[in-house]
């Protein structure tokens, strides 16, 4: 058991606010512009056994593509090695990485997803 107690830290100074000669407070103003999240791009990589069309199922149901679009990326990621499914805030990229991931286990197929940072 500790023998002494915590110490707390010490409270930082406090800015007094500047005053007129009427006595009122007077505060400025700043404007904070908060900055876009970083964005991050959903890669699918290619390998020699998963099937074409189980990947183009997989782009359909996860990222919301039509046939045509979903061939598309498959033949990218066929042809170049890998190809970018879609562009997401963090946690929904981590998320649809995830739900790529479980679907091709319960396959049985060694399909590879990962998430990258957009301009990567």
């Amino acid at each position: 058991m500790a023998t002494k107690s915590p110490v707390n830290p010490p409270a930082p100074p406090v800015q007094q606010p500047d005053r007129d000669e009427g006595g009122s407070v007077v505060l400025e103003r700043r404007t904070q512009k908060a900055k876009p999240p970083q964005m991050y791009q959903v890669v699918m990589l290619n390998d020699d056994y998963t099937p074409m069309e189980f990947v183009v199922v997989v782009i359909q149901e996860f990222f919301g593509k039509d046939l045509e679009a979903a061939t598309q990326i498959m033949l990218k990621i066929h042809l170049d090695g890998k190809g970018v499914c879609g562009v997401y805030s963090r946690d929904v990229a981590a998320t649809k990485v995830d739900q790529v991931l479980e679907a091709a286990n319960k396959a049985g197929h060694p399909l590879k997803c990962v998430s990258e940072p957009v301009g990567f």
